[in-house]
């Protein structure tokens, strides 16, 4: 056997083994025992010993030193595990098993502040978080700057530098196609009543199939907040449900759905080895709001999902017309994953500025509460009412994930592109749509984008995928196209 192929065969070894730790991240938010959490801690910090071990065993070094590509798949492969290589041998051993440690009880820590509404009692283990990550991005950044270090591990290539700048560009225009449709006389009126879970969940199991996931190789769970999981032959989804809030439910699936499958289209050639998953977050999460907004709240499928929810619920009060509006309507509101179109990223801003304060060390944890609430009130023009609405809303800082809030708004961008490239490319999409059939939206996908999984870097894969480089630009037509149309302006 050559060295790339020896080299391939411990690197499947190693992505089988770092899917059954995902797996145990799945039973932790889904079904295990709220007594397990300790446990469940060390068996986290156990199985990223191995990994840690093995991503940096030395023998990874020798064949990448002697290993020849014979083609483009090859040349992918190395590429990655270099880089995984490298980043990982970086990182002392102790302080990966630890961090793995320390972010499964958090984890668990975060839930039960965030349910007693008690921000305080999360703080030490949140500062504990905020150290070891900070201790990680000075091994990885090696003297550069440690945010871009930490963002690196979720969307290669980008830079807080980078990001700002584009941040900048969007923040203008959203703010005022905000401010014009919260001003303009005509408003869409609001979905009213009560919707029942076990309704709520067959229309999500039925828009789940509509949007191609593969249950032969997945399941819907609920969770707390939802999520996706694996890769491959095994991809799974959580959603929720709020009586009140079926909308919540419905786009929390398309959303997941939209991650899933990009998971379940790459080429199973790639299966176990680093290009058989998403190639970024970013990347990963054009797929996800690409397929809950510019499919799933358009109005040719909106007009299919009313008659869902009026064969499932009855009389919604809405004809298809105004319940299109109900869907996309502008709303106050706390919550990023509920939030409109046009507000979502302001949310995502929000966060990008604080966290990357806590790495720098400008803002102390336990200064987080205040500095949310304040940010919040400036941007969104009212405050704060509870932690569980604002600092605690989300479960990313309590297992560390610092860096990935910016690539929830780089994926917005780069599903404008998308878009924009789709709708090019298939001009009767609509007629479609309106049938619930979105298969030559996500075959597109698929065939452009999915299949090739990490074959590409993140901007590349965009760029291959549209044409053209990516930029805000697509982005912010599609929306002030598409709400100046709700609202009339």
């Amino acid at each position: 056997m050559s060295a790339y192929d020896d080299l391939m065969d411990f690197q499947r070894e190693t992505e089988a083994l770092a899917q059954v730790a995902g797996r145990l991240g799945w039973d932790q938010e889904t079904v295990m025992p709220r007594g397990a959490a300790h446990q469940r801690g060390e068996e986290m910090a156990a199985m990223e010993g191995v990994l840690h071990a093995r991503r940096s065993d030395p023998r990874i070094g020798d064949w990448l030193d002697r290993a020849e590509a014979a083609d483009d798949v090859a040349a992918a492969n190395l590429r990655l595990i270099r880089r995984m290589f490298d980043r990982t041998a970086k990182v002392p051993a102790r302080l990966a098993a630890e961090l793995a440690r320390v972010t499964s009880l958090a984890q668990g820590q975060w839930a039960e502040a965030r349910a007693a509404e008690d921000f305080a009692a999360f703080v030490p283990v949140l500062a504990r978080v905020v150290d070891l990550r900070r201790e990680e991005a000075q091994h990885l950044a090696q003297g550069g700057d440690a945010y871009d270090a930490l963002l690196d591990d979720y969307e290669p290539g980008a830079t807080a530098e980078s990001l700002t700048a584009m941040f900048g560009a969007l923040r203008p225009r959203l703010l005022a196609l905000r401010d014009a449709a919260l001003g303009s006389p005509h408003q869409p009126v609001p979905l009213t009543g009560t919707f029942g879970e076990g309704g709520q969940l067959a229309i999500a199991t039925e828009l789940a199939t509509a949007f191609g996931y593969d249950f032969t190789r997945g399941r819907i769970d609920k969770a707390v907040h939802p999520f996706s999981s694996g890769s491959g032959a095994d991809v799974r989804i959580t959603t929720r449900t709020a009586p009140d809030d079926p909308f919540n439910c419905f786009y929390s699936t398309v959303h997941e759905v939209g991650h899933a499958a990009y998971e379940q289209a790459i080429d199973p050639a790639f299966a176990l080895t680093p290009l058989g998953q998403g190639v970024s977050m970013g990347v990963h999460e054009s797929q996800s709001r690409l397929y809950e907004n510019q499919l799933g709240r358009s109005r040719a499928f909106t007009g299919w999902l009313h008659g869902r929810m009026t064969a499932t619920f009855g009389d919604t009060g809405l004809e298809p017309d105004a319940f299109y509006g109900a869907v996309n309507r502008l709303h106050r509101g706390f919550i990023r994953t509920e939030a409109d179109e046009v507000q979502y990223n302001l949310h995502v801003l929000l966060r990008f500025d604080l966290e990357r304060a806590l790495i720098d060390g400008t803002l102390a944890p336990a200064e987080l509460e205040e500095a949310w609430n304040a940010r919040f009130l400036t941007d969104f023009g009212y405050p704060v009412d509870r932690p569980s609405k604002g600092c605690l809303q989300d479960v990313h800082w309590s297992v560390g994930l610092f860096g990935y809030f910016p690539t929830y708004t780089l994926g917005n961008v780069y599903a404008g592109c998308l878009h924009a490239a789709l709708r090019r490319d298939l001009p009767d999409l609509d007629a479609a749509l309106t049938r619930g059939d979105t298969s030559p939206a996500t075959g597109w996908l698929r065939e452009r984008l999915q299949r090739w999984g990490g074959l590409r870097g993140p901007r590349a894969t965009v760029a291959h995928a549209t044409e053209q480089e990516p930029s805000e630009g697509p982005l912010l037509d599609y929306l002030e196209a598409k709400f100046a149309a709700i609202y009339r302006l």
